[in-house]
């Protein structure tokens, strides 16, 4: 009886050891991108390049000013998980590819069984040509998202 793990925890296990370099001190997000069972890519949110990462700096604006998980990216130093993931490949490698997600809390490192991709995130991912995205919910624990399901329901949509 074969007691291995299975793929897609195997992935989601390497996702989880990615996030270990994240530098924000809110959520700690990892990414990797696999297509043909091959690593192409990998990520964690962070501050851009050369920008001071919020764990060096001991703050976090969102956090300073109360501002809820999922609102006011635009005051995030952080460049997110997947983002990274995906400025860290070529498309022709990412089409038809899964990301594999997996976010924990930064002060107690507890899994986010609600972890999603923000609708920013969304778009690259749709643009990148990527066709799932599976979510680590639990420990062995996970969602697999159709990015078509992304697309044909617009959340960018809005009726007035």
């Amino acid at each position: 009886m074969d007691k291995r793990t299975d793929k897609q925890n195997y992935y989601l296990d390497i996702a989880d050891s990615v996030l270990e370099r994240s530098t924000c001190l809110r959520r700690m997000y990892g990414a990797i991108i696999v297509r043909n069972d091959e690593i192409i890519s990998t990520g964690y949110n962070g501050a851009p390049r050369g920008r001071k990462n919020c764990s060096d700096m001991g703050s976090c604006a969102r956090e300073a000013l109360h501002i809820p998980s999922g609102e006011r990216y635009e005051l995030c130093r952080s460049v997110h998980a997947e983002a990274n993931a995906i400025i860290s490949a070529s498309r022709r490698d990412m089409i038809g590819a899964t990301v594999y997600l997996v976010g924990r809390n930064a002060k107690t490192h507890e899994l986010l069984p609600d972890a999603m991709s923000c609708s920013m995130c969304k778009r690259l991912i749709i643009n990148a040509g990527i066709k799932e995205v599976v979510i680590r919910t639990g420990e062995n624990k996970y969602i697999t998202v159709d990015v078509n399901d992304w697309i044909e329901n617009d959340d960018s949509l809005f009726t007035l």
